[in-house]
């Protein structure tokens, strides 16, 4: 419902959650982001940098404005991923495939934020990028 909106209306995506490893998904869909025009910051406490950009240990730690929180964690570690979004004052939270948690959706949407959950950016990307024929 709010795939459209969040990818065409906000280029700054934090990925909390992306592996230095090129094989694994949160990897494969930040640099697919990144060809496409989003400003892609890694959020992983383990890596200095990823993708050629500086990693962080967390969202508060980012210098700049982050639109939208994409989490590659597993469903039960959301929310405090949640609660450090709405702290930061991030527009979207979206949950990629397979990561689903009602309370923090619950919690993100009573913020204000759009939510996502269970879908992949670069999947729904690509989806509407064909329905649009670009």
């Amino acid at each position: 419902m709010f795939e459209a909106k969040i990818l065409n209306g906000y280029r700054t995506v934090a990925l909390v959650g992306l592996s230095l490893d090129p094989s694994r998904p949160s990897h494969r869909v930040a640099s697919y982001l990144a060809q496409h025009g989003y400003r892609v910051i890694p959020v992983n406490p383990h890596a200095r940098e990823i993708l050629g950009k500086p990693s962080y240990p967390d969202l508060s730690s980012i210098p700049e404005v982050v639109e939208v929180v994409d989490i590659f964690r597993r469903s039960e570690e959301v929310m405090p991923v949640v609660d450090e979004a709405i702290k930061i004052g991030a527009k979207a939270v979206w949950m990629q495939e397979g990561v689903i948690n009602e309370e923090a959706a619950s919690k993100a949407r009573g913020a204000g934020l759009l939510v996502v959950m269970n879908k992949c950016m670069y999947k729904e990307h690509r989806r509407l990028s064909e329905e649009l024929g670009s």
